[in-house]
Parts: C-alpha cells; sequence; structure tokens
C-alpha cells in the first residue's frame, strides 16, 4: 500500500525573505488541521525555468510567484489563463499530474474581493476609476476594474510612456491623464487606487489632495506597511471611505490553496492579526 505524500506548494521570488506569503499558508495550514507545507523558495532570474521544472518533478503541487518572475513565467507556461495573458503576468501556478505548468493571475481577484469585503457599498459602475501607477499591480488593478464594470479608468504614471503603452495594451477604454493633473483627475471617480510603491516605509509619500473627488469615491492602496499610508489618511481626512492593501494579499491566495490544499480558506480578522505579526 502507497504512502500518500502530504501537498507540496510554496513562493518563488528573488529576493525571497519579505515575503508574507508562508506566513499566510501557513496559518490556514494549521486552521484547518491540513496536512501538507509551503516553503519559501529562492530562485535567481537564471535559474527560475529549470528551477520551476524541477519542483514539478518533485511532487509539488504549484506555486506563488512574485517579484522578478511574474511576467518571465508566461513566456515558458504550457497553458495560460485569459486572465494572465490580457494582464501579461502570472502569480499562481499549477503544476498538472503530466508535470506541466499552468500560469494563472488571482492578484485581480484579490483586489476585488478585499473591496467586496470591507466596502460593502462600493459599485465599480458607478463612475470611472483612477489608478496611480503603471506597473505590475496596476495591470491586474485595470484588467479587474474594467471586468467588473467600470466604464473608463484613468491612468497616471511618474513616466508618461509607461502608462501610454499600459493604455494601448488595454484599449480605448483606458485613457492616460498628466502626473501633474492627478488630483484634478479625481473628478466624478468612483475608484481611486494607488498601484506604486510611493508611501510604503522608506519611500517617499505620494503627494496628491483629494479636493476634487467625490464624497461617494472608495479609495484604496495597495501598500500595506503601513497598513494606513498617508495617501488614504489624507482621502480620510476629506471624508471619503477607505480600504488598506493588505486584504489584496490575503484574498489573492485564496483560489491557489483551495487548488493546492482541497480547501477553500477564510479571509478574517485572525488571519490579518496572523500576517502582520509575522
Amino acid at each position: 500500500m502507497s504512502k500518500t505524500v502530504p501537498p507540496l506548494a510554496g513562493v518563488i521570488g528573488w529576493p525571497i525573505k519579505h515575503s508574507k506569503s508562508p506566513a499566510l499558508h501557513g496559518h490556514w495550514l494549521k486552521r484547518y488541521g491540513l496536512a501538507g507545507e509551503y516553503r519559501p523558495i529562492a530562485l535567481s532570474p537564471d535559474e527560475f525555468e529549470s528551477g520551476l521544472r524541477k519542483l514539478a518533478k518533485r511532487g509539488f503541487k504549484g506555486v506563488n510567484i512574485t517579484i522578478p518572475h511574474k511576467e518571465s513565467v508566461l513566456t515558458f507556461a504550457d497553458s495560460i489563463t485569459d486572465c494572465a495573458a490580457l494582464i501579461g503576468a502570472a502569480n499562481t501556478i499549477y503544476f498538472h499530474t503530466d508535470g506541466s505548468i499552468g500560469a494563472d493571475n488571482t492578484d485581480g481577484y484579490g483586489f476585488i474581493q478585499n473591496l467586496r469585503q470591507n466596502a460593502s457599498q462600493w459599485d465599480p459602475k458607478s463612475g470611472p476609476a483612477l489608478v496611480i501607477g503603471a506597473g505590475g499591480a496596476a495591470r491586474a488593478i485595470i484588467w479587474a476594474l474594467l471586468d467588473e464594470g467600470a466604464p473608463t479608468v484613468r491612468l497616471a504614471n511618474r513616466t508618461r510612456i509607461r502608462a501610454e503603452n499600459l493604455a494601448n495594451h488595454f484599449g480605448a477604454k483606458v485613457e492616460v491623464v498628466e502626473w501633474n493633473e492627478v488630483s484634478e483627475a479625481m473628478s466624478d471617480t468612483a475608484t481611486i487606487v494607488n498601484t506604486t510603491s510611493l508611501g510604503m516605509e522608506g519611500q517617499p509619500e505620494l503627494r496628491v489632495h483629494f479636493d476634487a473627488a467625490p464624497l461617494g469615491a472608495l479609495v484604496t492602496d495597495v501598500v500595506y506597511t503601513p497598513l494606513t499610508t498617508s495617501f488614504l489618511e489624507q482621502a480620510q481626512a476629506r471624508g471619503l471611505e477607505t480600504v488598506d492593501g493588505l486584504g489584496m494579499l490575503l484574498h489573492q491566495a485564496v483560489p491557489g490553496f483551495e487548488r493546492w490544499f482541497g480547501q477553500k480558506p477564510e479571509v478574517d480578522d485572525e488571519l490579518r492579526q496572523a500576517v502582520l505579526n509575522a
């Protein structure tokens, strides 16, 4: 009689020490009393593809992917979801029984679920969205907002050409606004999102004002260290509803955990505290 091997999963990045994912998945494994292990795995860009394929052969169910591998994995994955293809990046990898690699992106899902959980009255269809920044997080968030019915997305980035390239990728519903006109571009918006690292511990603040934002707008930040950034503090001072970025991290992990370990996990305050304390 063959012995059942507990499921293995993990997170790959370079570096990887900063990742909160092991604490996140470890909390769920313990909560649900599941056999299995979730490991941090450091792989440089040069060894990424070969290392990933070795994990498939070693019995891993899959892995999360973080910086700097989210885009490069699409160049050799055997199957790619429509979502990951449209975003142009993947953060969740599934290894099939034949050893092939399936790539998905759950960042957009995590973004939307965070807002649904913490701002129940939020309606993305009720007005334009303003997205600040044009990096990988912005790609996933723009896709998610358009998928949820946002009529248009206004996009601002310090380097305008990056914003223009991203707008061209998504089409006519994404319009570029000048970096020095971000505050004015908040007019009549339903959703305002900072996807840059500005405001993170050790980084300069994102300097904007919210005078033009309608009082019904929802403001969120992908940064979660600190949990309440100066960007969110400024929005709160204007009387706007805000949602911090930690929930996006927590919710994006749900689909992978369910697939790898066979249990759909819950995102709640206990999980938040476990990850914050890690």
